[in-house]
């Protein structure tokens, strides 16, 4: 499997990401697949996990916060954090901030059949922002490089499953957790 290159991955994050920030609310959703990305997958499971980011940002549009949990595993783990706690934490942003926007930008997709069914893991560059509520200034909440987002595939779609090791911290010298996505 080939490399693609983080710094095509990184260039598109800095001309894309202020442009969409100043965007209007409905242009800001954006996931996308760089053109030069890895593909391990077939086409349907392809627009099918693209249409679960864009469920994700039509949930935070609505802010939805059951809707966008449902995309969450319900066995979601990302380091200490469960389904619950992300519940929280999206409820938190909606009370705090207006016009909540993301960008995924991917770069390599992987599905792989497993006995317990399908698993994907995308390598992603990404972001999520908003309007703060106090300020009124559009600040940026969270960003991320070559983040691997994991899925499943349910009976009822894809699903958000969290980093491998559940609970386990294992990111060290300061380096930011990204729950979100």
């Amino acid at each position: 499997m080939r490399t693609v290159a983080g710094p095509i991955a990184r260039a598109l994050m800095i001309l894309i990401v202020p442009a969409l920030a100043a965007a209007p609310p409905d242009a800001s959703a954006l996931t996308q697949i760089l053109p030069d990305a890895v593909i391990e997958a077939d086409q349907q499971s392809v627009m099918e996990l693209v249409g679960t980011f864009d469920r994700a940002q039509e949930a935070i549009r609505a802010r939805d916060v059951r809707a966008l949990t449902g995309l969450y595993a319900p066995d979601y783990r990302y380091h200490h954090l469960n389904r619950g706690d992300i519940g929280r934490i999206w409820a938190d942003l909606f009370a705090r901030y207006d016009l909540i926007a993301n960008i995924h930008t991917f770069s390599s997709i992987k599905v792989v059949k497993t006995a317990g069914g399908l698993t994907a893991e995308i390598i992603c560059n990404g972001a999520v922002w908003a309007n703060s509520r106090e300020t009124k200034q559009r600040i940026p909440i969270d960003s991320w490089q070559q983040e691997v987002h994991r899925l499943i595939k349910g009976k009822d779609g894809w699903r958000i499953t969290g980093s491998p090791g559940g609970g386990k911290a294992v990111r060290q010298f300061g380096a930011a957790l990204h729950p979100l996505f």
